[in-house]
């Protein structure tokens, strides 16, 4: 066994890791190789069942959290070295893995607009690894998961907005003027997207913060601006969205 600095913690005792389900030969392997039980638990419940496997996985600079992506696309820890090594994220690669593509070296563009960035560095941190495999039990695609992820969604709100098939960066605006996913959606279905939608609200005069009011209300920017010309308050607006709150799916 590799003997560790004296400030390190010492290995939980074989007792508790027999009582955690681990066989003493078990146990041993993932000692030696400096995983606690709560490192093995994590990595088994992933899919990596033993400490030979996870230290390769280990390597490639995967964690039982972002593991699963590659392992669903049959990759290797070399497969994933090289992909990440290349500047790929864990999904990224994954996807391009399925598709039967090799790893191979970015294009000058993507390279020359994200220069300084890290590889992967969307999923750096398990928060983002945590509302990636939220996404993907929900039924949301790959694709549009990592659209999410990569822009800054990291709570379960995301989920509501990309099952509806909002792409990620509408939401964003939509949400920012205070619609719900259901009202974007709405939106959307009557050939206005969230750009367009501020936008002309914005030429009409109308306060941003009452934009959600009068467009979920069923009100255009024209109307919504000689309404308020004429004194209607917006508070009119709130009471008919209320009304289309019980509404539709």
């Amino acid at each position: 066994m590799t003997t560790g600095y004296a400030d390190e913690p010492s290995p939980e005792p074989l007792h508790e890791w027999r009582e955690r389900g681990f066989t003493i030969a078990e146990a041993r392997q993932w000692i030696d190789d400096g995983f606690s039980i709560t490192d093995a638990e994590r990595w088994r419940k992933a899919g990596v069942y033993t400490a030979a496997d996870a230290r390769p996985w280990r390597t490639a600079g995967a964690t039982p959290y972002t593991v699963d992506l590659w392992l669903r696309a049959g990759m290797t820890p070399r497969d994933a070295v090289q992909w990440r090594e290349l500047g790929y994220s864990p999904q990224e690669a994954a996807d391009r893995h399925l598709a039967g593509e090799r790893p191979h070296p970015r294009g000058w563009l993507w390279r020359l607009l994200h220069r300084g960035e890290k590889p992967g560095g969307a999923f750096a941190d398990e928060e983002r690894s945590g509302s990636m495999r939220q996404l993907l039990r929900a039924g949301v695609t790959a694709s549009r998961a990592r659209a999410y992820v990569e822009a800054g969604w990291t709570s379960a709100d995301a989920v509501e907005w990309a099952k509806r098939g909002i792409e990620a960066g509408q939401a964003q605006v939509f949400e920012a003027l205070g619609l719900s996913p259901r009202e974007s959606e709405r939106v959307l279905a009557s050939g206005q997207d969230a750009i367009s939608l501020m936008t002309e609200f914005w030429r009409a005069g109308v306060p941003i913060n009452e934009v959600a009011d009068w467009r979920a209300a069923g009100f255009t920017a024209q109307e919504a601006a000689r309404m308020r010309a004429d004194g209607t308050d917006v508070e009119q607006a709130k009471v008919l969205r209320a009304l289309t709150e019980g509404d539709g799916p």
